[in-house]
């Protein structure tokens, strides 16, 4: 498999080409490819002038009529949808992505390649246990009677039983409602277990895997002896039944846990697992996470799981510590759009062959889940180039981009001025930057009070490295056009309770939901400038 994917990196351009028609082909008969006269398209010129670019609610009224069952409004009839996975959107309400049999293998694919490199790199981790989350694939269903849910449930529900038996967590464990029950069952299976690797998408949920079975230490180190699962943990009851026999009494780890505590006073998995790696997201915003890690994961290496959302996969990472990895040519049709001409209305489009190493771009796809020229919203940067793919890395999402003043600033440029600013002694891992109309705009800084020693410091480092980060944020700055950077201290807590609302609204998972940084536009820190009056108050 990975030799095949290697050969069509090689002669990706040849490789896109046939993706493409292999697309066309698949979709021929839908109302889509009709509409847009596909069959006809013989070149990639054609096609780009016969489809524009797709947005989510441009294809939203034909997802809507694949949902109640009429699959030729995007597919050949006789396709089937085996699920659709849901993805935030841009409001409120969240994305339906239709999963065929073909995108669920390319899907697969990509992971698997991903998988193989990673345990080729870390051999002490073949053939032991793997601590992965995963959702339930079946939130609710469609009105055609077809699950909607996480694709990572399909994806653990279809797996093969030779790797399906290294899994630490049941399927089961997926569908716990409480999200401290569910962290507390994960760790209550993974503990006792010879686990050579965590893979999560959020290196935020790694860290409350490891805070869980830290805090519930007396009682996990009970459950492990006794083999039960502590009725303090609000486990449906069928869930339970579930797991309850393959929970065996574990006098010896059990021992070898409480002597761990003893030497070191805490429960961390750098003292009772033997880790090769780390499997998560480490670009964009996702690095700040990482000055955290060391406390409980020692230094284990991270290998970024790549650019992989419910749409499909574009990126596979194939070393440890960067976020870069090469173009998954052979799973989608990829366009890309210059940074300095997304939003514009007659954007160019380049073809992966046709890029320059060091610029930016945003992503569009074209695949087997009836997206077409679809716009992700991804913002990229070019590392490099393997034969013919180039190698990719994730820096933002556009809807994280703020300009008050034609400073354009992104949320991966905020992230790395707050990592600057803060890399005396700070560890702020969790803020969020504002833009604020005023008679001369500026930007303000909204931090938990306990992680903040002086705020005045504070601000003028931050201001300090934002000028050097971005040298249009610099300009306005020097010509006055913007003003300093204000610093709100908010009680400690609120941030994450923010959070906390805002997945419940936003997201059917915790794994899709993603702490915003920097908000794009003035007005959408209502609720925190509400905070900040109400203390002054």
């Amino acid at each position: 498999m990975t030799r095949k994917f290697f050969r069509a990196v090689s002669c990706a351009t040849g490789t896109q080409d046939r993706v493409l028609a292999d697309v066309f082909a698949s979709g021929s008969e839908s109302d889509f490819a009709q509409t847009h006269g596909l069959a006809s398209v013989r070149t990639y010129r054609d096609f780009a002038d016969r489809v524009p670019i797709q947005t989510y609610a441009d294809l939203a009224p034909h997802i809507e009529r694949v949902r109640n069952g009429d699959v030729r409004a995007l597919f050949s009839p006789g396709e089937r949808i085996l699920m659709f996975a849901l993805t935030s959107g841009t409001t409120a309400q969240p994305k339906y992505i239709p999963i065929t049999r073909r995108a669920l293998a390319d899907y697969r694919a990509g992971w698997n390649i991903w998988g193989v490199k990673a345990i080729l790199d870390h051999p002490g981790c073949l053939l032991r246990h793997i601590v992965q989350v995963t959702s339930p694939m079946n939130d609710h269903v469609a009105p055609s009677g077809v699950p909607c849910g996480a694709i990572s449930g399909l994806l653990a529900a279809t797996q093969k039983k030779l790797v399906r038996k290294y899994y630490t967590s049941p399927l089961a464990i997926a569908a716990i409602s409480d999200s401290t029950a569910k962290y507390y069952a994960i760790m209550r299976m993974a503990v006792p277990k010879d686990v050579g690797w965590l893979v999560t998408a959020n290196p935020a949920t790694l860290l409350v895997l490891a805070r869980s079975a830290d805090e519930h230490r007396e009682t996990l180190i009970r459950d492990i002896h006794d083999g039960t699962m502590t009725n303090a943990m609000n486990v449906e009851p069928a869930i339970r039944d579930a797991l309850a026999p393959l929970m065996k009494p574990n006098t010896q780890r059990a021992r070898e846990l409480e002597q761990i505590i003893r030497r070191t006073g805490s429960l961390y998995p750098k003292d009772y697992w033997r880790l090769g790696f780390l499997a998560h997201w480490t670009g964009g915003t996702m690095g700040l996470y990482r000055t955290q890690f060391p406390k409980f994961f020692g230094d284990t290496p991270a290998r970024d799981i790549g650019l992989v959302a419910s749409e499909g996969r574009m990126s596979i990472p194939l070393d440890d510590g960067t976020a870069s990895g090469v173009l998954a040519v052979a799973s989608q049709f990829f366009e890309f759009i210059p940074a300095n001409e997304y939003g514009t209305t007659k954007p160019s489009t380049l073809r992966s062959h046709e890029l320059t190493v060091g610029e930016e771009y945003f992503l569009l796809l074209t695949n087997f889940s009836g997206l077409y020229r679809y716009d992700l919203g991804d913002r990229v940067r070019v590392t490099g180039y393997m034969g013919g793919a180039p190698m990719i890395e994730f820096l933002s999402r556009d809807a994280h981009t703020s300009s008050l003043a034609g400073e354009k600033l992104t949320e991966n440029q905020v992230v790395l001025a707050m990592e600057k600013a803060t890399s005396g002694g700070e560890s702020i891992t969790n803020f969020i930057l504002s833009p604020r109309w005023a008679e001369v705009p500026f930007y303000r800084l909204y931090v938990d009070a306990a992680a903040v020693r002086d705020v005045t410091t504070l601000a003028a480092r931050l201001d300090r490295e934002l000028c050097t980060t971005n040298i249009e944020y610099d300009s306005k700055r020097k010509t006055l056009r913007l003003g300093p950077v204000e610093v709100v201290a908010l009680p400690e807590n609120r941030l994450a309770e923010r959070d906390h609302n805002l997945r419940a609204q936003r997201a059917r998972t915790a794994e899709q939901f993603k702490h915003q940084y920097l908000l794009s536009r003035p007005g959408l820190d209502a609720d925190l400038d509400s905070m900040r009056a109400m203390q002054k108050a």
